[in-house]
């Protein structure tokens, strides 16, 4: 079964919604560089209303470890995410597991990257180019991957209900990781766009051989 992950929540109800409609986590983002940044308080308000089982993913990008720090102790997330140019001994201090993003709207050049963050509990790949935020709502070329990687696979970057079928037969992910797809504006979902998401990683779960 696909995971979901839906990133970017900045609200206390549109966290519960996600989980009700059956996501696995949502996103906290915390580096400044992103429209969908959260206060502590509020990252704290929604990791507290979350109910059993649905993980909670903090994420910076070239961020201060202090802040990292800071974030683990108020709010204590499950999961770290690491959107930047972090190498792999510096997202394994915070001992915490973590998710390593992985820029590939450069394509074909960004393959090599896949190889430097062997500690990382999972690889996030995601559609904008090296240098930028994520959240850009830009795809890539799933095609591209190559099947040894030996990390789960989390694919983003624009998708949206009536394309992530086609990215879960291509690349049959550990998990998917939607924010702009579902939304009505940055940081605020959409209840239409994100059960429509959620119903289609679930569709094309139950056509897969």
């Amino acid at each position: 079964m696909t995971r979901i992950k839906c990133c970017g929540m900045t609200r206390v109800e549109d966290a519960l919604l996600a989980a009700r409609l059956g996501a696995d986590a949502i996103g906290l983002v915390f580096t400044a560089r992103s429209r969908r940044q959260v206060t502590l308080k509020q990252a704290r308000s929604i990791r507290r209303a979350l109910p059993p089982f649905v993980a909670s993913v903090a994420l910076f990008m070239d961020d201060e470890a202090a802040l990292v720090e800071e974030v683990i102790a108020v709010v204590q997330p499950d999961l770290l995410q690491f959107h930047g140019g972090e190498p792999d001994a510096w997202c394994a201090q915070f001992d915490r597991p973590w998710l390593k993003a992985i820029a590939m709207g450069e394509g074909a050049a960004a393959l090599p990257h896949l190889r430097d963050h062997p500690h990382a509990a999972a690889l996030l790949l995601d559609g904008h180019a090296a240098g930028e935020a994520g959240g850009s709502g830009k795809a890539f070329d799933w095609s591209l991957l190559p099947r040894d990687l030996g990390q789960p696979v989390i694919i983003a970057g624009g998708l949206q209900a009536d394309n992530v079928g086609a990215a879960i037969r291509a690349v049959r992910p550990w998990a998917v990781d939607v924010a702009s797809g579902v939304e009505s504006a940055p940081g605020i979902k959409d209840r239409g766009k994100l059960a429509a998401f959620i119903a289609a990683v679930r569709a094309a779960d139950a056509a897969a051989p």
